[in-house]
């Protein structure tokens, strides 16, 4: 099939809005890419220090598998003054790796950000037992979990990449009848989730959001007055 730029660009300029709107990519935080080409790896992304509720047609950049700037978002766009995104590096990272990947998304929620803090000495936030699971590709029941990784923050976007790479070449990824995890958090920044294509993408992230907010607010509950939370807190702490 062939690639529609345009088409492209207007689907993250959707996403760019409907995220703003629920608080998960304020001001110029974010940032949001769809796969291009294959061979060689090419991906539209929004460009650098965007608005992501306002997000014009030139606001995207065209790169190669390295991050670096090749073109326009949508055929005949500009591109001069436009840099991609500081964090292209983990996009076509994510990218290369998994071969299904069609979109990747970045979001900067209130909730994400609190329990990738609470949670970075533990290295990853369980979500376990809840219908939403469901959501994610592969799972079909709610008995189950997903520990959804956490990294440490930092500006070396290259060596970032490189950490996380590692998580991908590991046999509980390569042998699992399903993704071990279809997300990570950055700590005290955000989720980075991703799908086979913009809509699962999407899809990734509002399921994510709704389970880290569900997560949050039962955590701030007293222990006693939810007796699974308070279980559940229980088993974390001796893990």
């Amino acid at each position: 099939m062939t690639f529609d730029s345009s088409e492209a660009v207007r689907g993250l300029q959707a996403i760019g809005r409907e995220f703003h709107g629920k608080s998960w990519s304020l001001g110029t935080s974010s940032n949001y890419s769809v796969v291009a080409s294959r061979d060689p790896l090419e991906l539209v992304i929004t460009a650098s220090g965007k608005d992501k509720s306002a997000l014009g047609e030139d606001d995207f950049v065209r790169v190669d598998a390295r991050g670096t700037v090749i073109g326009p978002g949508r055929a005949g766009g500009a591109v001069e003054g436009r840099a991609a995104s500081a964090e292209t590096l983990l996009h076509c990272m994510i990218a290369s790796v998994i071969p299904s990947v069609g979109a990747v998304l970045h979001t900067h929620s209130v909730w994400g950000t609190m329990l990738s803090g609470l949670d970075q000495q533990r290295g990853s936030l369980r979500l376990e037992g809840y219908e939403m699971l469901k959501g994610l590709d592969g799972i079909r029941t709610h008995d189950t979990f997903e520990e959804v990784p956490i990294v440490a923050n930092t500006q070396d976007i290259a060596e970032l990449a490189t950490r996380i790479r590692g998580w991908f070449t590991t046999p509980e990824w390569s042998n699992s009848a399903r993704p071990p995890f279809h997300g990570f958090l950055l700590a005290r920044h955000g989720l980075y989730t991703w799908g086979r294509d913009l809509a699962e993408a999407r899809r990734h992230v509002e399921i994510f959001e709704f389970l880290f907010e569900v997560v949050g607010r039962t955590r701030s509950l007293p222990a006693s007055a939810v007796p699974y939370a308070g279980a559940q807190q229980q088993q974390q702490q001796q893990q």
